[in-house]
């Protein structure tokens, strides 16, 4: 990955975009795509899509890929009369690990930076430690009252992230929070620069959808807006090999041994079988995962829409998802952004989707 690339990545990674607050987020992906694109829109909730129209013309197939760009996070739910802010979930953030990390309130005048509290080891009641629950958590921004935080321009209803930035653990491996899924609008925006500079038969339409993290809203009314002949979804996926995660209950998915695809529930197996073709061809490694009730992604969502979309889910392999410590390997990253521009290129306009009776 060259340094263009990863600075791309990392701003990417270090922009807050909570769900239902994705506009920072969008902005640093469609001031990257624009240059690549023919067309960058967005809709009414945020949803943003760039399109390289394909050499067929009107007899292009329409592909779509999508990414998500919301990452989990808090949001203000109530605040003390001593300055002490309580918090909602945004999407799946662990309790388990929130007390005594820093975070960054998006309130109306910036950021705000707060801590959320820890009573410290010396005075707590250790005979009965348990994992707090999420209206127990409490942020600490340095305020004495609650005219206070309202002078900083926080109030009830205000989003707020861990306070992390990316960070190489290696050449070949980073750490951020919200790899999950930022790392999805990463890999489709350098797929479609590719394409721009070599443009393929089809027409390919890169989505970056809004809210997933609550149930794949934003996925589900672009693939409504856009209708494609296919489309494919990426997210990541658990990596299972750190200690303690066993594999007959998680299945077995290697960081540095490629990128996944999914098989059963909303992946065709047509559009499963190009995808398996076209990396054999190109020598991807490919780990395979099952989805035997659904996937928990966009995927769910796109392939139900109207009378039904062809679809498939590829994933690269993550650790310690929905953390602070998401590590990813950059390899994977790469095999599977020339992968899914190999696929791209692999769609003729004669193609069809359809299951054969």
């Amino acid at each position: 990955m060259n340094d263009a690339s990863k600075e791309f990545l990392f701003n990417l990674l270090n922009t807050p975009s909570p769900t239902g607050f994705e506009a920072p987020g969008q902005r640093v992906w469609a001031d990257f795509v624009r240059p690549h694109a023919d067309h960058v829109e967005n809709d009414a909730y945020g949803t943003a899509w760039a399109t390289v129209d394909g050499t067929e013309g009107d007899a292009a197939p329409r592909l779509m890929l999508d990414a998500h760009v919301d990452e989990i996070g808090f949001m203000v739910r109530h605040i003390t009369d001593e300055g002490f802010i309580y918090v909602n979930r945004i999407g799946g953030s662990d309790r388990a690990i929130a007390r005594g990390l820093r975070v960054r309130i998006l309130g109306d005048d910036g950021a705000v930076l707060g801590v959320v509290g820890n009573t410290a080891i010396h005075i707590r009641d250790r005979d009965d430690e348990k994992i707090p629950k999420v209206h127990e958590l409490f942020i600490d921004i340095g305020a004495d009252s609650a005219d206070a935080v309202a002078e900083r321009g926080i109030r009830v209803g205000h989003p707020m992230v861990f306070d992390v930035e990316a960070r190489d653990l290696t050449q070949d491996r980073v750490t951020a929070r919200a790899i999950d899924n930022r790392l999805g609008g990463f890999i489709i925006a350098q797929v479609l620069a590719n394409l721009a500079d070599d443009r393929p038969g089809c027409t390919v339409i890169a989505a970056n959808s809004v809210q997933e993290e609550i149930g794949g809203n934003g996925a589900q009314m672009i693939a409504h807006r856009l209708n494609p002949d296919l489309a494919v979804a990426f997210d990541v996926t658990h990596a299972t090999d750190s200690p303690s995660i066993s594999a007959t209950q998680h299945g077995q998915v290697q960081m540095g041994e490629g990128p996944t695809v999914t098989h059963g529930t909303s992946n065709h197996p047509k559009v499963v079988e190009r995808l398996m073709a076209v990396a054999e061809e190109h020598d991807i490694p490919l780990q395979h995962e099952p989805s035997s009730r659904r996937t928990g992604t966009d995927t769910d969502y796109i392939f139900k829409t109207r009378s039904g979309i062809p679809s498939a889910l590829v994933s690269v392999p993550l650790r310690y998802m929905h953390s602070t410590v998401e590590v990813v390997d950059l390899g994977d990253v790469e095999q599977c952004i020339e992968w899914l521009t190999a696929f791209a290129r692999s769609i003729q306009a004669d193609d069809t989707f359809d299951t054969t009776l």
